[in-house]
């Protein structure tokens, strides 16, 4: 049985104005981020996992920001089409386990609909899907309230 980890990280620039938008979720909360999609962390954490553990490069590879195409894209039809190359491949996803680094606005109430947006996009068991969420006490851009982060860890299983 062939199995292939992969590992992503994103993190973006809070700035005034826009959206905020994790997971697929839209959050409430006063300021966006700086993107030249719709700069969701946690998807774009998610892509680049999955990218790695078939060793077809990064997110930035496949939808570069020098692409018009790609400004103000909605990152759940970028992870959608980065899980059909890996499914072209022969991969499964297994499990995916993900932590978004916030000192706000706060997740919890919306990590169950992150994790059924990310299920259904992926074509998984929303129990196959962690998303975990913790500040950086303060310390830190994330701890200051700058930006946000989050990261991705991937185990996939080859079907072929």
């Amino acid at each position: 049985m062939g199995l292939r980890i992969g590992q992503g990280f994103d993190v973006h620039r809070f700035c005034d104005g826009g959206r905020l938008v994790v997971g697929g979720v839209e959050l409430p909360f006063d300021r966006g981020v700086e993107a030249h999609s719709d700069g969701d962390v946690l998807l774009h954490a998610i892509s680049d996992a999955l990218l790695g553990a078939v060793a077809d490069g990064d997110i930035g590879t496949h939808f570069p920001d020098s692409d018009p195409q790609w400004r103000g894209a909605d990152s759940v039809q970028l992870l959608a089409a980065v899980n059909q190359r890996v499914a072209a491949r022969g991969y499964r996803i297994n499990n995916l386990d993900t932590t978004i680094l916030a000192q706000a606005p706060r997740m919890a109430a919306h990590i169950p609909a992150m994790r059924d947006i990310i299920a259904a996009t992926l074509e998984v068991a929303r129990d196959d899907v962690s998303i975990k969420a913790t500040t950086t006490e303060r310390l830190g851009f994330v701890g200051r309230g700058e930006g946000i982060a989050a990261q991705a860890v991937v185990l996939l299983t080859h079907h072929g």
